[in-house]
């Protein structure tokens, strides 16, 4: 069996896509309700790949933050009884 692994390079700074990319960058851009970067991820994972690297920058904070869990947010959806919001930051 073959351990495949799928790597997602956003280290750019998006200029193509300016002024959108000025505050935000570009890989969490909205697309509907979700950044356009958990719509890559969702497809990675659907595909059956359990293993993804993001080649990023060390500026952009709001891709790592994404993907990290948020303790303090969970806390306060669980206190809050919020169960559908607390299951779709869990599963992001």
């Amino acid at each position: 069996m073959t351990n495949l692994k799928a790597v997602i390079p956003v280290a750019g700074l998006g200029m193509h896509m300016l002024p959108a990319t000025k505050a935000i960058p570009k890989e969490m851009l909205p697309i509907v309700d979700k950044p356009m970067i958990q719509y890559i991820v969702d497809e990675i994972v659907a595909a059956g790949i359990k293993e993804i690297l993001l080649v990023t920058h060390a500026s952009k904070n709001a891709v790592e933050n994404h993907f990290d869990t948020s303790y303090e947010l969970e806390s306060l959806l669980e206190l809050r009884v919020k169960r559908q919001l607390l299951a779709e930051v869990q599963s992001s």
